[in-house]
C-alpha cells in the first residue's frame, strides 16, 4: 500500500498529496467560503517530489484525495556510472540502482551514505550524507 484516502479539509501545508498521479509536496493552502448553500472550496498549490513542477487545484473541503505513503530508507553507495548509482540499502542489504538527480552529481560517491525516499513505488535520491 503505498497510498491512503484523506478529507481536503484536514490537509496542512507540507504535507503530501497525489495530484494527476504525480506525488506533490502542499506549498499553500487558500480556503474560501462560497454562497449561503455552498461549500467551502479549497486551493492548493503544490510542487512536484520528483519533477519539481508547480500544480494547483481546487476541491470542495469535504472531498477525498489521495496522499502517498513516503518511505525514507538510507543506503551506501557501492559504485556510480555516469547517471547511475549501485546502492546498498542499509537494512535489508539488497542493491539495486539508483538515478543520481542533477543537483546531487558533485556529492555521490562510492563509500557515501545516501538517503531516499520510496514514493508510488519509485526509489529517489534525495540526500547524501
Amino acid at each position: 500500500m503505498d497510498k491512503k484516502v484523506v478529507n481536503v479539509g484536514s490537509l496542512k501545508v507540507g504535507n503530501y498529496i497525489i495530484f494527476d498521479d504525480v506525488a506533490c509536496k502542499i506549498s499553500s493552502i487558500d480556503i474560501s467560503r462560497t454562497g449561503k448553500h455552498g461549500h467551502a472550496k479549497a486551493r492548493i498549490s503544490a510542487i512536484g517530489l520528483i519533477t519539481g513542477k508547480k500544480i494547483i487545484k481546487i476541491y470542495p473541503t469535504g472531498d477525498k484525495v489521495e496522499v502517498p505513503i513516503v518511505e525514507k530508507e538510507n543506503a551506501q553507495a557501492l559504485s556510480v556510472q555516469g547517471d547511475l548509482v549501485t546502492v546498498m540499502d542499509m537494512k535489508t542489504y539488497e542493491s539495486f540502482d539508483l538515478k543520481i538527480p542533477e543537483e546531487l552529481k558533485t556529492e555521490v560517491e562510492a563509500g557515501k551514505q545516501i538517503v531516499y525516499w520510496i514514493i508510488l513505488n519509485e526509489k529517489v535520491i534525495m540526500q547524501v550524507k
